[in-house]
C-alpha cells in the first residue's frame, strides 16, 4: 500500500512521540503524559481540561439517565476475584488466539467515531498506539480518516494486532458492497457489524450542549452517498419507524454481508442467548457482547452480567468478546475467566489521545497489559487458557 498524500512514513517509536507526523498538537515538541496519570480514572480525569463541553458531551456521555453507562463499571467492580496461591508462574504470558491469528494479550481498541474531536492525529495516532502495543484495533464506519491511510499507517509493523473495519449497513446497499470492498482491498482482517443501533439512543447530554460536528471533521468514509429519498408520510405513521428504519437491517442482511466477503463477520451488539445462537447458526466469525457502552438503550444489563450466559449460548462454536466498562487489568481477567476470548476498550483509549495523541493510547494500553499481567501473577494464573470461574469468588 502507498502512503497517503501528504503524510511520511515513519518510525513507529517517532509516531508515538508525535514527531513529524499529524500525531502532535501539543504546545511541546513531544507530547507527554501529564504528570500524576497513572490509572485509566487519571487519564479520565485529565481528559476533561482537555476537549471541549462539545467533544465531552459525545465522548463521555450515554443515554437516558446513563443507568448502564454506570452499571459497566460497577459490574466488573462487583466480581471479586478468587486467588490461589503457591502456583508455577515461570514462562507466563497473556497471549490468546482470535479469528486464525496469536495475538499478544486480549485487549482490542473498539471502534469510537470522530476521533480528530479529542487530537488532530485521530484515528491514525489510535492506529499507531495500538501496533506498538501489539493490540487490535477496530475502525469505526464514522472515522475521521480514510480507512485506507489508517491501514496504511500500520501495514508494514510487524508486531501489530489485527486491523478490523466496523461497519453500519446504509439504506444504500450498493454504497455498503463498495465500503466492504475498500475494506478487503486496504488489508482489513474482518468486519464488525454494529447490530444493536439501529437508530441513535436519546443522550441527554448531547441534547444539552446542542451537539455539532465541528466544520473540519465528518465521516470521510460515508462521502459521496447519495441521502436516502424521503417518503412522505400518511397520518398516524411514524417518522421513526415508517421513514428511517424503513431499510434497518434484519438477519438477511447479515447472510446477505455474508455472501459478498472473503472476511469473517463479527456481530457486535449481542446481549440475547437466542440472538447469540442464531448468530452461530449463520456461522458468523463472533460476537462481541456490548450495550454500545450505554449510548444507545439506558437500562440495559451490564455486559458483565451478561457475558456468561452468552458464552453458555455459543457452547464454544464461535468466539465471544466483550467491551462496556473495562478499566482496569482486573476487569480483563474477570471477563476471560467468565468465558471472553478477548475484550474491546472505547472510552479509555480515547482519553488518552485527548490527552497525548498516540502515545496517550500507548500508555492506556500499557497500563492495562502490566495490571492483567500482575493480576495473573496474584492469582496463580500463568495464561489465560487457565483462567475459569475458579478465579471468581462465590460467597457461600
Amino acid at each position: 500500500m502507498s502512503a497517503a498524500p501528504g503524510r511520511p512514513k515513519q518510525t513507529r517509536t517517532a509516531a508515538l512521540q508525535g514527531e513529524g507526523s499529524p500525531v502532535n498538537t501539543a504546545p511541546l515538541s513531544v507530547e507527554q503524559i501529564p504528570a500524576g496519570v497513572v490509572t485509566l480514572a487519571d487519564h479520565e480525569a485529565h481528559a476533561r481540561t482537555r476537549l471541549d463541553d462539545n467533544a465531552w458531551a459525545y465522548f463521555s456521555g450515554g443515554a437516558g439517565d446513563e443507568f448502564t453507562l454506570r452499571a459497566n463499571c460497577s459490574a466488573w467492580n462487583e466480581r471479586l476475584l478468587n486467588p490461589r496461591v503457591l502456583q508455577p508462574l515461570a514462562g507466563g504470558h497473556t497471549r490468546v488466539k482470535l479469528l486464525g491469528r496469536t495475538l499478544a494479550h486480549p485487549v482490542l481498541l473498539a471502534p469510537v467515531a470522530y476521533q480528530r474531536m479529542a487530537h488532530a492525529g485521530g484515528e491514525v495516532a489510535s492506529a499507531y498506539a495500538a501496533a506498538a502495543l501489539g493490540a487490535g484495533m477496530v475502525l469505526s464506519t464514522q472515522a475521521s480518516f480514510p480507512l485506507e491511510t489508517v491501514a496504511d499507517a500500520i501495514a508494514a509493523d510487524p508486531i501489530r494486532g489485527p486491523l478490523w473495519f466496523q461497519l453500519y449497513i446504509q439504506p444504500d446497499r450498493g454504497f455498503t458492497r463498495e465500503l466492504v470492498q475498500r475494506a478487503e482491498r486496504a488489508g482489513y482482517e474482518a468486519l464488525v457489524l454494529t447490530v444493536d443501533a439501529p437508530t441513535s439512543g436519546a443522550r441527554d447530554r448531547e441534547r444539552r450542549t446542542n451537539f455539532h460536528l465541528p466544520a473540519h471533521i465528518s465521516a470521510v468514509n460515508l462521502a459521496g452517498m447519495a441521502a436516502p429519498a424521503q417518503r412522505t408520510l400518511q397520518p398516524g405513521q411514524s417518522a421513526l419507524f415508517d421513514d428511517l428504519l424503513a431499510t434497518a437491517p434484519t438477519w438477511e442482511d447479515v447472510a446477505w454481508l455474508q455472501s459478498i466477503t472473503r472476511l469473517p463477520v463479527v456481530l457486535k451488539g449481542v446481549l440475547h442467548p437466542d440472538d447469540a445462537r442464531q448468530a452461530a447458526a449463520l456461522g458468523v466469525g463472533g460476537v462481541i457482547v456490548s450495550n454500545h457502552g450505554g449510548r444507545t438503550l439506558d437500562t440495559l444489563p451490564a455486559t458483565a452480567s451478561v457475558l456468561p450466559r452468552i458464552v453458555q449460548a455459543v457452547a464454544g462454536e464461535l468466539p465471544v468478546l466483550v467491551d462496556g466498562g473495562i478499566r482496569r487489568g482486573t476487569d480483563i481477567l474477570k471477563a476471560m475467566a467468565l468465558g471472553a476470548s478477548a475484550v474491546l476498550v472505547g472510552r479509555p483509549y480515547l482519553y488518552g489521545l485527548a490527552n497525548a495523541g498516540a502515545l496517550g493510547v500507548a500508555h492506556v494500553l500499557r497500563l492495562l497489559r502490566d495490571e492483567l499481567e500482575i493480576a495473573m501473577a496474584l492469582c496463580g494464573c500463568r495464561t489465560l487458557a487457565q483462567a475459569g470461574p475458579h478465579l471468581l469468588f462465590r460467597p457461600d
